[in-house]
């Protein structure tokens, strides 16, 4: 059975809603894409502008999972610094890929001109320091993207200038760039499949993907009451996968994160408390991370659950972790919070990559998919369209399975996390 969407602020506050129509009987098509998300949708959008006819299956509703939960930054790179990309795949394969990653918010902009999708697209993200050595880190940090990567967009703010644009004591200082921002993330989602469905891309919900019958060229994508007979498929549904496709399951592990969403705050108070209205994320490795709605309410993000389990009265968890940010918000009510998986790899890159001759996947973004993930459905239509030097790229990350198998996975990396809370605490 099919699930409603998440009681969250952007399901509230979404622009468009779609008629559930499932899949039934049998269909064929060029390209069957698995999850109706940014990745699955944003590569048949490019497939179908291409020429190809392809069909999207989703379990749930469009946007359902991370793609309209999360919080919405758009911010450059991937969930781990360059130097593990480096490390792994080489620094002209790192540069590549981070050449791809900036490009990733032109495209992420592009499409919302291209197909007018009202989305809250805000300019400015601010890497916040809660430490001195945070400071010394995002100096180093600048540096290094600046004359290893030549990135030249990054402004290095001292304690005064970080308080000049928002009025909180807690941070030391803070790396601006003025190329990222944030949207709403779901509502882009849905102006995606607006425009895929424009371009002839057929999307059935309520329709989960149960098993994979892998034949050359002809792949059946089978689920309850129906059928799709594929000359390629594309996995796109990152932490929501299950087991699917074990070859990749045991590659990525979901972990739940939260974000809440306060009342209204008027006008004047939000821009009292953020007046450029950037996003703004700590560098802590459990980081809290915040920005102003397009009605003045504050979004405000954190915590991290291995078991993807909810924190017990997460609106009080949320509001409490906001006022050790701003603590002149404690007449401030929670109006939403909400939670949703992201998928992380063990080094935090994104795995990307091809099963066989016609099957693809991506996944693995760590949380840090907003442009990501456009981009991994971006390279994933060009790799089908014959063009996959630059997914390709991708394959240079190497990623090594979760110890302990789907049962010790979990307590495994909840003790190898505890060295970074404490890291966190210091």
């Amino acid at each position: 059975m099919t699930q409603a969407h998440t009681d969250s602020y952007y399901a509230a506050s979404a622009n468009h809603t779609f008629e559930c129509v499932s899949l039934k009987g049998a269909e064929r098509a060029d390209v069957c894409v698995v999850g109706a998300g940014i990745t699955g949708l944003t590569a048949a959008l490019n497939l179908a502008e291409r020429g190809f006819k392809v069909t999207i299956l989703e379990a749930n509703q469009v946007g359902w999972g991370a793609s309209g939960r999360s919080g919405g930054q758009m911010i450059f790179g991937f969930g781990c610094d360059m130097p593990v990309i480096e490390k792994s795949a080489g620094k002209v394969a790192a540069q590549a890929m981070w050449d791809m990653s900036i490009e990733g918010i032109d495209l992420l902009r592009s499409r919302v001109q291209q197909h007018q999708i009202e989305c809250d697209l805000k300019q400015g993200h601010l890497h916040a320091a809660i430490k001195p050595r945070h400071v010394t880190e995002l100096e180093e940090w600048q540096a290094s993207l600046e004359q290893d990567y030549g990135y030249p967009s990054l402004s290095l703010w001292d304690q005064h200038q970080v308080q000049q644009h928002m009025n909180s004591e807690r941070y030391l200082g803070g790396l601006y760039d003025a190329n990222s921002g944030h949207i709403h993330p779901l509502n882009y989602t849905l102006g995606l499949a607006r425009a895929a469905l424009a371009a002839g891309v057929t999307i059935y919900t309520a329709s989960a993907v149960t098993k994979i019958t892998r034949r050359s060229k002809a792949n059946v994508c089978i689920t309850t009451n129906g059928q799709v007979t594929a000359q390629q498929v594309l996995f796109c549904g990152n932490a929501y996968m299950g087991k699917l496709v074990p070859e990749i399951s045991n590659k990525i592990m979901p972990v739940g994160t939260y974000i809440g969403a306060s009342e209204p705050l008027g006008k004047a108070r939000a821009e009292a408390l953020i007046n450029n209205d950037m996003a703004v994320a700590d560098i802590n490795f459990v980081l809290d991370y915040f920005r102003l709605s397009a009605d003045y309410r504050m979004l405000f993000g954190g915590r991290v659950s291995y078991s993807t389990i909810a924190p017990a009265n997460l609106k009080h968890t949320m509001q409490q972790r906001m006022l050790n940010v701003f603590p002149q918000l404690a007449d401030v009510k929670m109006d939403y919070a909400w939670g949703g998986n992201v998928a992380i790899t063990m080094n935090r890159g994104p795995h990307f990559g091809q099963l066989g001759d016609d099957l693809y996947f991506a996944q693995g973004f760590s949380g840090h998919g907003i442009v990501a993930t456009g981009l991994a459905g971006q390279l994933m239509a060009e790799a089908v369209a014959g063009q996959a030097e630059r997914f390709d790229v991708f394959s240079g990350i190497r990623h090594l399975p979760f110890p302990g198998g789907t049962v010790l996975r979990t307590p495994a990396l909840v003790l190898a996390m505890a060295w970074y809370r404490l890291r966190d605490l210091l």
